[in-house]
């Protein structure tokens, strides 16, 4: 690509118009999911784990097809003509995204063809139809008779017959039939209830026998003539649909749980968008499912033997240790048992960063427990985005307003896929005596904050949990991120304010300590990324370093393409989508982005400016945050950006977890100015950060016990950006 800064056509701000100089948002997206998926070829990883990001890379894509495409095709039928960032009209990314899944679907179903001899030799098969004889055989016919037929509901296809409606994600078999007695064709169709199993596992007790799992879809065909008694099969195959799932927020909804409540019904019903169907589906039946479907601007795939990839998800219960990766047991910190575990106590001493999942998330549970049952706190606050389905936090807070403080909970109704989940604990929170806020109706509430006001002394002092992830106890012990606890008061204060502006619009004048968007947040940045190019100007060392899960701001890209060109080194870990095209010789050659893909989901943003030094130093700015690099996160929803000036935890999230990220080469991916990734050479010294997390304890959270003992190795980056 020419020099387009040296050749006079980008001038600082200018460069969103040249579409060159970004990747489309949606093939960054494909991209992402290839890396998940290559996961699942990687032989340094047990068998059931392969199958385990075969079988994520299966609901990755789920979940952009049903919104990100949808929204697409979306515009398509609408005319909108809108192009992207990287220059394309809907219609243009439509069509190459059809190519994109395709090959991507064609690479699962290659990975799954890899990964099941594979399994087969170590004792877990994934038979097929027809693939079980004898014994085997008989107990698949009682469990059919017993456990499958009295569920499905065979229905004809015919005049007589309405369609019947497939809901999203619904899967099914379409059977030809004739009638023994006289010969009469009929097509049946038998839609796969959802409280069936994806996978049933034949029995087998010994040690040392193989375990058999067979797809349902597979089980119900064995068992056709059981199904259909007096016809004859002559074929049949196994189809898929999903939906448009995504939610459009009416501005002027007068009630947003029930607008909700109707929304999530409407969700099951929306346009189809996918179509995927069994390898030699029969020409006609596609042709009736074509027709009755209503497949305008959809995309319908020929799969291999799997057509639900997420459905594999199932035979990781199967309980072989030798082929999943070692049992991890979160560390509880030190500094708080040396206070007894009474975390007030030890936040009160001390700011405390505790790092998911090498450290428990009980630690954020026993923060609200202990609020609940201490007789001097008054009040708790607390926002809800993701809370899981058994949750924890959830008792914590009616416990505490049945003790009789004052209970908030913003519940967020706009987090997407968890909106059935999230109106089911307002529910409760509310009979508790919580008082419930839904805060506002077109921002979502994504920070992640726990407010508890304790009565102390003559007065009261404010305790915070600021948190790059949500309050979710399952995802906690698979994603890694940040919970940051704050007993300074102008933490307290700005946290006050921020949960007055979500339940009384009271917007804050000014803040003390946090960064607030849609307020502030993004010109927090931008001061900040600025400070660097006056460094690089003046001289000084000028370095931004970030981590982010995605980064899609047209104006924030800018302006570290502006860094770049000012001389400033800009070192990124983007985990996901990321439309900055790095190393354009004369815009962003000073750029670097790499990708971590490995056993736990890197989750946490943070961001490190140097300041006038080089990274990592004492004097450096550093934040995390709850927010992205999108522009939904920047302008649209309420986020926070909060500063790290603890020493002790300043050292920990700059010197080991952020420097970890760096220094990683046997989970990272760089990407190049085309849009391509490749594996980071792992080098003479391999460095894995998830490994090194495991086995070390966090600065913070060590506390004097561990002072004396086994030191913490020291993390160093060479200039040269190696170890």
């Amino acid at each position: 690509m020419h020099d387009l800064a040296t050749s006079g056509l980008v001038a600082e701000g200018e460069h969103a118009r040249h579409p060159e100089l970004f990747f489309n948002r949606e093939q960054s997206w494909l991209e992402f999911n290839r890396r998940v998926l290559a996961e699942a070829q990687n032989p340094n990883y047990p068998l059931l784990e392969r199958l385990r990001f075969l079988s994520i890379s299966g609901s990755n894509l789920d979940e952009f097809m049903m919104v990100r495409v949808a929204g697409i095709a979306g515009q398509v039928a609408r005319r909108i003509e809108e192009v992207s960032v990287d220059g394309l009209t809907p219609g243009q990314q439509l069509a190459a995204l059809r190519e994109g899944v395709s090959a991507l679907v064609a690479a699962q179903q290659a990975s799954l063809e890899q990964l099941a001899p594979l399994l087969a030799d170590a004792g877990v098969c994934i038979a097929g139809e027809g693939h079980c004889a004898g014994p085997e055989a008989q107990w698949l016919a009682r469990y059919f008779a017993e456990h499958v037929l009295p569920v499905i509901t065979p229905q004809a296809i015919d005049p007589a017959h309405p369609f019947p409606f497939i809901a999203n994600q619904g899967t099914g078999i379409l059977f030809s039939l004739e009638r023994v007695a006289d010969a009469t064709p009929i097509t049946e169709m038998v839609l796969i209830p959802p409280a069936l199993p994806r996978y049933v596992r034949l029995p087998g007790d010994q040690p040392d026998s193989r375990a058999v799992w067979i797809g349902i879809a597979d089980l119900i065909r064995q068992h056709a003539t059981t199904l259909f008694p007096g016809f004859r099969v002559l074929g049949n195959g196994i189809f898929r649909v999903l939906r448009d799932s995504d939610i459009e927020i009416e501005e002027d909804a007068e009630d947003l749980v029930r607008h909700y409540r109707s929304a999530i019904q409407r969700r099951r019903r929306g346009k189809v968008i996918l179509l995927q169907l069994e390898q030699d589906f029969d020409p006609a039946a596609e042709t009736l499912l074509r027709e009755q479907l209503g497949l305008e601007n959809a995309l319908v795939l020929q799969m291999g033997r799997e057509v639900d990839f997420t459905g594999l998800a199932a035979i990781l219960e199967e309980p072989r240790p030798d082929l999943k990766f070692a049992p991890y047991s979160p560390r509880y910190p030190e500094r708080i048992r040396e206070h007894d575990g009474d975390c007030f106590a030890a936040i009160r001493e001390k700011d405390i960063v505790i790092h998911h999942p090498y450290e428990s998330f009980e630690v954020v549970v026993d923060f609200l427990r202990q609020a609940a049952a201490d007789p001097d706190v008054v009040a708790i606050k607390q926002t809800l985005y993701r809370a899981g389905k058994q949750s924890a936090v959830i008792a914590a807070l009616i416990a505490a307003a049945e003790a009789g403080k004052s209970v908030t909970a913003v519940v967020e109704l706009k987090a997407r896929f968890d909106e059935e989940q999230n109106l089911l604990w307002a529910s409760q929170l509310e009979r508790a005596g919580v008082q419930v806020i839904y805060g506002f109706v077109e921002w979502k509430t994504h920070a992640k904050i726990s407010l508890v006001v304790r009565r102390e002394g003559e007065g009261y002092r404010t305790y915070c949990h600021f948190g790059t992830g949500n309050y979710h106890p399952i995802t906690a012990r698979i994603y890694t991120d940040l919970s940051f606890f704050t007993a300074d008061p102008k933490a307290g204060r700005d946290a006050g304010a921020l949960f007055n502006f979500i339940t009384g619009y009271v917007e804050p004048k000014a803040t003390e300590f946090l960064a607030i968007s849609p307020i502030n947040l993004r010109n927090k940045l931008y001061d900040c990324i600025d400070a660097e190019v006056a460094c690089a100007r003046a001289g000084k060392p000028a370095t931004i370093w970030a981590k982010l899960n995605q980064l899609t701001d047209e104006g924030l890209i800018e302006r570290l393409y502006a860094a770049s060109r000012a001389g400033v080194e800009v070192r990124l870990v983007v985990r996901g989508i990321c439309c900055l095209r790095p190393g354009l010789p004369g815009v962003s050659e000073r750029i670097t982005v790499k990708s971590i893909i490995g056993r736990f989901l890197e989750h946490s943003r943070i961001w490190a400016f140097g300041n006038g030094g080089a990274l990592p130093n004492a004097r450096a700015r550093v934040f995390i945050s709850s927010a992205d690099g999108m522009s939904r996160n920047l302008d649209r929803r309420v986020e926070v950006l909060v500063p790290i000036r603890n020493p002790t935890v300043h050292d920990q999230v700059l010197d080991q977890v952020m420097l970890a990220n760096l220094l990683d080469t046997e989970q990272s991916w760089v990407l190049a100015a085309d849009g391509s990734y490749s594996r980071l050479d792992h080098g003479p010294k391999p460095f894995n950060l998830h490994k090194y997390f495991m086995t070390n304890p966090s600065l913070s959270g060590r506390g004097a016990a561990l002072a004396s003992g086994r030191k913490v190795p020291k993390l160093a980056l060479r200039r040269g950006g190696g170890r």
